[in-house]
């Protein structure tokens, strides 16, 4: 068997190379694959490594499965008190069914397109149904959640998953901030004269609750006393009785000096009295007697 010619054999290696370079193919780990014959999708490759296809007649599109950003130019929207405000927004999303997605919109450029048309939407149908306040300060948080919500929703049919949302900037136009900054203080001065009159309120309340129940323990209290008193009364006198049983002129005495403490009190005491008066009766002798 005669050899093959030298030149021929590298024309057929030259081939067979020609043919292994278009046919095989490498998908990327970050990257899908669809196989296109004549332009009609055959095959669809998410699994990274080495594909191979029939060259000349099939074609291949690579699809980026990372998270790609999606920037939104500064919108001016119209909230719901017809108040004006600057926002600016941005999006993450990633490409979750190539076939899908190529099907919808074909290249990614046209779908980041689409998908800047929707995040547009939402994002003036979301804020347009709420305060320039809430957008500034209070709800943020609640309507980034709100726009990504609708977004999966209207983003769904392309293949596409949104990962995130967020407003980086809210302003309002330089024209009417002021005059809504303005507002804005008139309407907190408002709310903290309303919280201060609750509070007096509140207080007043209090107190009269407060006094009422000092009323209340005072009564009961005095009520208790004249109970004790009356019992210390009652034992006083029945002493008293006892002692004037037992010895009426020293009890007679014992009342005198009772007299006579409460009429010499300190100080300056006058008292004019004829010097037969019963009621030094005790000083007119020694011992005391009558």
């Amino acid at each position: 068997m005669s050899k093959l010619p030298l030149p021929l054999v590298g024309i057929v290696m030259a081939g067979i190379l020609f043919l292994v370079v278009n046919s095989a193919f490498i998908v990327p780990e970050t990257h899908s694959a669809l196989v296109f014959r004549f332009g009609e999708i055959k095959a669809q490759h998410v699994e990274a490594g080495l594909k191979f296809k029939f060259p000349f007649a099939e074609s291949v599109q690579f699809v980026d499965r990372r998270n790609r950003n999606l920037d939104q130019d500064s919108t001016e929207i119209i909230a719901r008190n017809q108040e004006r405000l600057i926002v600016d927004a941005f999006g993450r999303y990633k490409i979750i069914d190539p076939l899908l997605f190529y099907q919808s919109v074909r290249t990614e450029e046209r779908g980041e397109g689409r998908l800047g048309e929707q995040f547009d939407e939402t994002l003036r149908a979301v804020l347009g149904e709420v305060t320039v306040d809430e957008i500034i300060s209070e709800r943020r948080s609640e309507l980034m959640g709100r726009i990504k919500q609708l977004l999966s929703e209207s983003a769904r049919p392309l293949g596409v998953e949104i990962v995130d949302v967020k407003i980086l900037r809210a302003d309002l136009p330089q024209t009417n901030s002021e005059a809504v900054f303005q507002r804005m203080i008139a309407e907190r001065l408002q709310l903290a004269q309303q919280y201060r009159s609750e509070g007096n309120e509140q207080a007043n309340q209090i107190r009269a609750q407060a006094d009422r129940q000092v009323k209340e323990i005072k009564a009961v209290a005095e009520e208790e006393a004249q109970k004790i008193r009356g019992a210390a009364d009652g034992e006083r006198n029945a002493v008293f009785a006892a002692a004037y049983g037992k010895d009426p002129e020293f009890f007679a005495f014992y009342r005198s000096l009772l007299a006579y403490e409460e009429a010499l009190q300190k100080g300056d005491t006058t008292i004019l009295l004829s010097p037969d008066s019963e009621f030094f009766r005790y000083f007119n002798s020694l011992q005391g007697a009558r």
